[in-house]
């Protein structure tokens, strides 16, 4: 028998309410005597899904109560729609549950450069594999990722200040190129604890973002676990729409 079926859609939709409220509350230690609308505003830039469905979560609050009377979930003077209940119920699961990026949009097969190799070697890596961003590694550790656009980048400018094309390919590192850059904001390490709705908020607070790269805990010392890239982006909403 369904769970939901002995239960009322003013019931399912208070649950599911409850569980948003309290959710939010704890994950973001907000005052516990917070306001529903004003804890979604609050929250829209710390959380990519009720930024996408704050319009709606705002709308539910105002339909909360008109489904009670006087605060008391007991004496329930409305029932919510069924497409409502349905709605609120996926929210509820996207910010409750949320899927792992590693688990569904990630990247798996990792490809990795040593930072001593030249950038000729970086070049044709880029090329034979398909992948346009590439963790380089030192000792061990995470020390950049090659991108095609920063390549292309540092290239143009080397040959700018008077630099010839040849060199550059046969004598730069990939280390040197990574450590003449002005900022490293366009890569990312993460846990593998990461949902895809943390993966969409880093994009979309940092438009430079390239690519995050998955390891066990986070650590750049750590072997990468997967990479997900902004060309994934667009598979992660759908992934979230459809679950």
């Amino acid at each position: 028998m369904d769970k939901n079926e002995k239960k009322s859609n003013a019931q399912r939709f208070l649950e599911a309410f409850n569980n948003i409220d309290y959710y939010i509350k704890t994950r973001y230690d907000f005052n516990r005597a917070m306001g529903f609308s004003e804890l979604i505003r609050k929250s829209v830039v710390l959380n990519f899904t009720i930024r996408k469905y704050e319009d709606d979560l705002i709308d539910y609050g105002r339909l909360r109560n008109a489904i009670i009377h006087n605060n008391n979930e007991d004496i329930v003077i409305a029932e919510p729609h069924t497409s409502v209940v349905e709605k609120i119920e996926h929210i509820e699961k996207l910010l409750t549950t949320p899927p792992k990026a590693l688990d569904t949009v990630a990247r798996r097969d990792v490809l990795t450069i040593s930072a001593d190799k030249s950038m000729r070697d970086v070049i044709k890596a880029i090329s034979s594999s398909g992948y346009s961003n590439l963790p380089v590694y030192k000792d061990n550790e995470l020390i950049g990722v090659a991108n095609g656009q920063k390549i292309l980048d540092s290239m143009g400018k080397f040959m700018l200040s008077g630099g010839k094309v040849e060199v550059f390919l046969s004598s730069v590192k990939i280390e040197d190129m990574l450590s003449k850059l002005e900022n490293s904001n366009y890569y990312v390490v993460a846990p593998a604890s990461y949902t895809i709705e943390q993966c969409l908020n880093e994009f979309n607070n940092n438009h430079k973002l390239m690519a995050i790269l998955f390891t066990k805990s986070g650590e750049k010392n750590q072997l990468p676990l997967g990479i997900m890239t902004g060309a994934d982006v667009l598979k992660a909403n759908k992934i979230l729409e459809q679950y």
